[in-house]
């Protein structure tokens, strides 16, 4: 059981208040779709790290739970694939991305591929970013500092999260990811010196921690490892990543951002690495090891330190939720229902309707599957294989191939890594038949390009 004091609550109100209010104050309405989506592409430098790094760490109960199992293993697995696949990504596509002058990886699908590639993509991406693992985390961390059911704590979570979002856009969204970012180092920040001052030093680790807690594999297979890998190419097909290069000043804003990112998640890697182990070290046979943060800081924090951590939780995780939210809505909305409806409306009409029916969705989806690795595992693996076949393609022209072809690629990809997942075939994970069918096909389709030329 966790407690808490007076002051902890009233800083932890205070946070979400100055969240909301932080987020409403954009100005007049953002009803342009340039302005909307991509903030009239004016993103600087300092604020697109901070959206960035922020945005893409909402899962830390996630690496809390996966560092309490297999030690440093989580860092090997869950952030290292993903420091190469940012590094392709700057390198190769964060310029080409800003240079497009478009709103949204659909777009680009699209003038590439075509309609029918674009609305695909669409429903793969909007499976891709569905907020319902941050949704349900916030609604845990919530209903154990408040005592409210879960799904009223769900709900209250989800309208602090995208009440600003209706009118702002995106220039609300960066802005209180800004605020969040600085949170969630300042959370850490606070546990760790504690860690050290009441548990002990680095000896204190390697005397408690199980052996296998401090290899890289942490007794994973190599199949396994591979898979998560894998996984880490998230960062290439993330339309996180992509609306942020859409919306930076210029090419080298987003090049050189993604890399100061890289710098920046390396070091709160480190840090979320580090308090994992000093929770495996010293709390033994906890229930749920998701919340194993939570519980270190009872059993170490003093009032006040412990309210300013659990504010670094709870904004670590908000941060992808709204982002993830928005970027989930204009998918429905402009990439998904403007497209089907042969729609051009600008208004942003779609957009907004599709945070209403994605709040909806995502609440459902974490009422149903509360599991947060398992929604990662499963979504990661079946729709990262469909979406890097065809954005990869889409930006170097070298490797178009025709439109049907790509198509048949990105639904064979998709099939075959679903109906492995709902099979549960346990011999081979489910994104090695996903990629290697998606490949063949457009392997074939390359070939058939290359012969008719």
């Amino acid at each position: 059981m966790i407690k808490f004091a007076v002051s902890d609550y009233i800083l932890i109100v205070i946070y979400f208040i100055a969240a909301v209010l932080i987020g409403f104050r954009t100005g007049k309405k953002d009803d342009t779709e340039e302005n909307y989506l991509v903030m009239g592409r004016r993103l600087t430098l300092p604020a697109f790290v901070a959206t960035l790094v922020s945005s893409f760490y909402g899962g830390i109960l996630g690496v809390g739970e996966f560092t309490y199992r297999y030690g440093i293993s989580s860092w090997f697995l869950n952030a290292f694939p993903y420091y190469v696949f940012i590094v392709i990504f700057a390198l190769f596509f964060a310029r080409r991305i800003r240079k497009t002058q478009l709103f949204t990886i659909p777009d680009k699908l699209e003038i590439t591929y075509g309609k029918k590639v674009g609305v695909f993509g669409a429903a793969m991406i909007f499976l891709l970013v569905t907020p319902a693992p941050y949704l349900f985390m916030l609604g845990l961390i919530t209903s154990m500092i408040f005592g409210f059911p879960m799904w009223i704590s769900m709900v209250i979570c989800l309208l602090f999260s995208v009440m600003y979002l209706y009118k702002g856009g995106l220039n609300a969204d960066v802005r209180v990811n800004v605020f969040e970012f600085i949170l969630m180092f300042l959370g850490f920040g606070i546990i760790i010196p504690f860690c050290f001052l009441k548990l002990g030093d680095f000896s204190f680790l390697q005397n408690n921690l199980p052996e296998q807690h401090l290899t890289f594999s942490g007794g994973h297979s190599a199949a396994y490892i591979l898979v998560w890998f894998f996984i880490g190419a998230w960062a290439i097909v993330d339309p996180g990543f992509h609306q942020r290069c859409y919306a930076a000043k210029n090419e080298k804003t987003a090049r050189n951002g993604v890399f100061i990112s890289l710098i920046f998640w390396f070091i709160f890697d480190a840090m979320t690495t580090i308090t994992g182990l000093f929770a495996v070290a010293s709390l033994k046979d906890i229930k749920d090891p998701a919340m194993s943060y939570p519980l270190l800081a009872e059993s170490i924090l003093p009032k006040f330190a412990k309210g300013f951590f659990f504010i670094g939780l709870i904004a670590t995780i908000m941060s992808t939720l709204h982002s993830y939210m928005f970027i989930s809505a204009s998918t429905l909305g402009k990439d998904i229902i403007n497209r089907l409806k042969n729609s051009r409306d600008s208004s942003n009409k779609f957009s907004k309707i599709g945070i209403i029916t994605a709040s909806v969705l995502s609440l459902v989806i974490a009422l149903l599957v509360p599991s947060v690795v398992e929604i990662w595992y499963i979504i990661g693996s079946i729709t990262i294989p469909s979406l890097l076949i065809a954005v990869v393609s889409s930006y170097f022209p070298v490797l178009n191939i025709n439109k049907t072809w790509l198509l048949s690629a990105m639904i064979v990809s998709f099939l075959f890594s679903f109906f492995w997942v709902i099979l549960k075939v346990s011999f081979i994970e489910p994104m090695y038949p996903g990629l290697v069918g998606g490949l063949i096909v457009y392997s074939v389709g390359f070939l058939y390009k290359r012969i008719n030329i």
